[in-house]
């Protein structure tokens, strides 16, 4: 069982929320008083599906909900097995053996067996964990929640986990076009940022400056910046590509910052072909953060000038809103939830290329008022649609619906 802690109310989120958001999810909340949901992934740090648990399991319990957050715990080839499945259902040509499968299915299994299953609603996140469904009790309601894009994956795998997904009693996806032909209701719930985060709660500027100064990074040179898991499918030789275009025309300096997973055994090489990518340009940081370093994180996306994301697949994409809620546009690739969340023109600009991503860079570069008014835009959008409050109302209202209350 995880352990969080969380001491900021949720009265406390009344300040940053749309009016009447706090009391129509206490009203929910009031009809659930006494249920009890758990979550099970397979990291409880690196990613967006940890970061959001660590804020949810807290809420939940203010509200009169016993929640509870269980970890997969895997082997080395389990987590080349479930990267492997990652990739191929994002669209990626795979080699799976017999031998990984039977290793996903013996690790479930064996967590199975450790594991305690005793709650209302039990939700599953992605691919790793799936085959626990095979636990399933009857008074309980089993949801699969998918966070990652399989619009259009590799048919063997997807069939392979399809067996243990119509299993469940119901699947989430972040965006309609993720859902596949499934015998069971499906739902669309959007993710979401915890504004009062040390991720993203504001800062002064002293704080600002301060890791600014710690990472060597000049003040006196717009700073680009993406951040994120060193994964292919975020593209950050692309970025590299896209800053070397623009640095013809705009002085400038790049930041890629970002870290690994515990379930990721690809980071390291990704990480790697970074370095090599960014050789003999004093210009190019890379920042290998450990998962704790919200406030860097934070920090940077306040110091930048222009904000990337230029993924080529993405489950949902979190730090385009994170970037957004500090009022600035996004340059995101045209990918998954990415698409959700960047109204083109309005909060930011989608691109397909590296080359749509250097000529949209050095747009916001020359253009600060409309830079100006697309980050008040960003902010707000992403207020209404993208905070943990509004994420925490959907939970509640999945929970009464697959209770029947």
């Amino acid at each position: 069982m995880v352990a969080t802690s969380n001491n900021i109310s949720l009265q406390n989120y009344r300040e940053v929320t749309p009016p009447g958001t706090i009391d129509l999810l206490c009203k929910l909340a009031e009809r659930l008083k006494g249920r009890s949901i758990l979550h099970v992934n397979s990291t409880k740090v690196g990613g967006g599906v940890a970061e959001m648990l660590h804020r949810f399991i807290p809420l939940f319990t203010e509200v009169g909900i016993k929640a509870s957050w269980q970890i997969l715990q895997g082997s080395p080839l389990f987590y080349q097995t479930t990267k492997s499945f990652h990739n191929a259902l994002q669209g990626q040509q795979q080699t799976v053996t017999p031998e990984m499968y039977e290793e996903y299915l013996k690790v479930n299994k064996k967590n199975s067996s450790e594991m305690s299953f005793d709650s209302d609603v039990v939700v599953i996140h992605d691919p790793q964990p799936a085959a626990l469904i095979a636990k399933k009790q009857k008074k309980s309601k089993w949801l699969w929640r998918c966070h990652i894009d399989i619009s259009k994956p590799q048919r063997k795998v997807w069939n392979f986990l399809r067996e243990y997904i119509a299993g469940y009693d119901g699947a989430i996806f972040s965006l309609p076009s993720f859902a596949q032909k499934l015998s069971l209701p499906q739902f669309l719930v959007y993710p979401s940022i915890d504004p009062l985060s040390d991720k993203n709660r504001d800062l002064t500027g002293e704080e600002v400056r301060s890791v600014i100064e710690k990472y060597g990074i000049p003040a006196d040179k717009p700073m680009i910046l993406q951040v994120s898991r060193f994964d292919r499918f975020k593209d950050p030789v692309g970025v590299i590509e896209a800053y070397r275009m623009v640095k013809k025309y705009n002085d400038c300096c790049l930041v890629l910052a970002g870290g690994g997973a515990t379930d990721d055994p690809e980071g390291v090489l990704v990480l790697d072909a970074v370095k090599e990518a960014s050789l003999r340009d004093k210009d190019i940081f890379i920042l290998d953060l450990p998962p704790d370093s919200n406030i860097i994180i934070n920090a940077l996306q306040r110091a930048a000038k222009v904000v990337l994301q230029k993924s080529t697949r993405e489950g949902f994409g979190l730090t385009v809103a994170e970037a957004m809620w500090k009022g600035k546009p996004v340059i995101g690739g045209a990918a998954g939830g990415i698409i959700v969340q960047i109204i083109y023109g309005e909060t930011g600009f989608t691109v397909n290329s590296v080359e749509g991503c250097a000529y949209r860079i050095r747009y916001l570069l020359n253009n600060p008022e409309h830079f100006a008014q697309m980050g008040q835009k960003a902010k707000e959008y992403t207020r209404r649609n993208f905070l943990i409050t509004r994420h925490l109302c959907d939970y509640l209202a999945l929970m009464l619906k697959m209770l029947g209350i």
